[in-house]
């Protein structure tokens, strides 16, 4: 059953016109070199049956690098390129598709017209990890199969997951596609919590390269987008906070002043125990921009018909609905030719 349910989303997918691209490819952009010393040498073996070898930890290493994937269309029509930025936990995948194999955020923008760079934060997918605590403070965080489902308004609450899909208690008219849950947990990563400057750094690096642009980001990514967009305000666009998890430094808010902010909140929002204080926190920062002459718009979904969404809202069934919220937003603002 779920292999024909699968079919037939992929027949439904390719049912679209042919998409034509002028070029693609992919990159790493920032990071530095670091020295580590004072290891021992090791023998390794790489190979069953193989010929161990000396490998001397000590020396220089390559490290906070980030891999940057872009698409070009043949017929740009977005005012910039537009840069996506994922969330904690999580790897540019999300953009891709979604875990029930339906079109993701990447090509239905790449299908408007946009060209696309779509990332993997530092320490996370294509970007590599660096050695730690050497290099990164601490230890990482591994989310369990339970965690998602019970904290990104999946499942209604603590206790709501179960190993048998039959039994997961979802929230009441969820959007998040139950065929899809256990695809979605095999695209989490371990993160740190250690690596935001790191990160910011990269997504800095990443600006410089490819911009001016418009940037998209989720969760863990909006102190990434907010503090990258205060760094360089001359070279940003437009902001789209996806439920924005982190913020920028509000005594800055004036260097948002010229950037339109879009800011997205899905829904179950209010019966949740983080959220409230989460949106609120985020809805004041976008008050001191406008305080500070900038403009700033925020959506919550159900409050224009839209609902139904988790925190996972461009892995949704109804994703493209809200990608089309975004698009429009986007022309009002004059950035979609």
């Amino acid at each position: 059953m779920a292999g024909a349910f699968f079919a037939a989303t992929l027949s439904a997918v390719f049912a679209e016109e042919p998409l034509s691209l002028r070029g693609m490819g992919s990159f790493h952009v920032g990071g530095k070199l670091v020295e580590i010393s004072g290891r021992p040498v090791k023998e390794v073996t790489f190979t069953p049956g193989g010929v161990p070898a000396k490998v001397d930890p000590n020396g220089t290493y390559q490290t906070g690098q980030m891999y940057v994937q872009y698409f070009l269309p043949q017929n740009e029509r977005g005012a910039a390129p537009l840069l996506l930025w994922h969330g904690g936990g999580m790897t540019g995948v999300n953009y891709e598709t979604t875990p029930d194999g339906r079109q993701g955020w990447l090509e239905f923008f790449l299908r408007k017209g946009w060209a696309v760079y779509n990332s993997d934060a530092v320490e996370r997918g294509r970007s590599g990890w660096a050695m730690y605590p050497d290099v990164i403070p601490g230890e990482p965080v591994f989310l369990t199969t339970a965690n998602p489902f019970e904290r990104f308004r999946i499942g209604d609450g603590a206790g709501s997951y179960n190993g048998d899909p039959a039994k997961r208690k979802y929230l009441t008219g969820s959007q998040f596609p139950a065929d899809g849950y256990d695809n979605f947990v095999k695209q989490i990563v371990p993160r740190w919590t250690s690596t935001d400057q790191m990160i910011i750094d990269a997504y800095i690096a990443e600006v410089d390269k490819v911009c001016p642009c418009v940037i998209a980001f989720h969760s863990q990514a909006g102190q990434f987008g907010f503090k990258v967009a205060q760094a360089r305000p001359d070279k940003v666009k437009a902001l789209i906070a996806v439920e924005p998890a982190g913020l920028g430094d509000p005594a800055k808010a004036d260097l948002l002043k010229n950037i339109p902010v879009l800011m997205v909140y899905g829904d179950y929002v209010e019966q949740d125990a983080r959220w409230p204080a989460i949106r609120k926190a985020g809805t004041d920062f976008g008050d001191k921009i406008k305080a500070a002459g900038g403009s700033v718009d925020v959506v919550n979904l159900p409050t224009v018909g839209i609902k139904g969404n988790s925190h996972m809202m461009m892995l949704d069934k109804n994703n493209l609905e809200v990608a089309q919220l975004i698009q429009d937003w986007l022309a009002r603002k004059g950035l979609s030719k």
